[in-house]
């Protein structure tokens, strides 16, 4: 999503959904705007409203920084911040803004300490932690979050980023993959869990898809926007059959989806999706 329109503002608010933000600074000269400037502008026009970062790449910003505007963001909306934050794959984005980028296994390793951080200054006061990448010493986070934010951590690497998912987190994110993948992700993640001796209930799945929504069973499906893998899943075609793909979704386990519609900025996806799919689904608060 480019920007947040007062379209999708008032969609969010009359129908108690949440509003997400992606934090990317550029696709070439695509208009971006800097995701907790827009978060927070967006919260103050619209009170009531649940936003959520989608997701944070975590070192585009210090991790105790990021757990202070959090936990202002959480105070700010009487308790309606999810945190939503990954390890970063957008190497030409880190090159242009001057930010390194590491291997891999170094970006997860600096995602695992700064979800420690950010608990901890959510949680201790002061907090002190001292890890390989970051530390903090008796750092104040006042007022500490009460409660605190949701932590959802984004990503599928099965090796190392479900691994954090299972230690840390309170949601888990993945984007753009169809049923049958994401089960398998599904499956590698409790094993994790499993591994720790984690509930595998205390974390809640979620999914981000785009949504190609239409009347015409016969549409051509679009081209999907930008994403860091090469083949990916769209939602697509007319009420019916997209109802049919979210309840794959949700027949698995996912319990909260992430749309952005292929055709934005009109509002034409978004109408028919409100008036004839999300009527077909129950609403449950998902707190993690």
């Amino acid at each position: 999503m480019v920007a947040m329109n007062d379209r999708i503002l008032a969609a969010c608010a009359r129908h108690d959904l949440s509003a997400w933000v992606v934090d990317h600074f550029q696709f070439e000269d695509m208009p971006l705007m800097e995701c907790l400037a827009l978060l927070a502008h967006a919260a103050g026009r619209t009170p009531g409203v649940r936003f959520g970062t989608l997701v944070l790449g975590q070192s585009f910003r210090n991790p105790a920084l990021v757990a202070k505007s959090a936990a202002t963001l959480q105070f700010l909306t009487g308790g309606k911040f999810i945190l939503g934050i990954g390890a970063g794959w957008k190497e030409d984005e880190y090159r242009a803004y001057g930010y390194p980028y590491p291997p891999v296994a170094v970006r997860v390793a600096q995602l695992e300490e700064a979800v420690q951080i950010i608990r901890a200054l959510w949680t201790t006061s002061p907090a002190t932690v001292t890890g390989t990448h970051y530390a903090v010493a008796h750092a104040f986070c006042e007022p500490r979050p009460d409660p605190a934010p949701v932590l959802m951590i984004g990503g599928a690497g099965e090796q190392r980023t479900l691994r954090v998912v299972a230690r840390h987190a309170d949601w888990w994110n993945a984007d753009y993959y169809s049923p049958a993948e994401y089960a398998r992700k599904l499956g590698v993640l409790h094993e994790h869990c499993r591994e720790i001796g984690r509930d595998v209930t205390t974390i809640v799945p979620t999914y981000y898809a785009t949504v190609s929504l239409t009347r015409d069973p016969e549409a051509a499906a679009p081209n999907l926007p930008f994403s860091h893998r090469g083949e990916l899943y769209l939602v697509h075609g007319d009420p019916d059959t997209v109802t049919e793909q979210l309840e794959e979704f949700a027949g698995l386990g996912v319990r909260h989806v992430q749309l952005s519609f292929a055709d934005f900025p009109s509002a034409e996806g978004l109408d028919l999706f409100l008036s004839e799919v999300l009527p077909r689904f129950s609403r449950v608060t998902q707190r993690g």
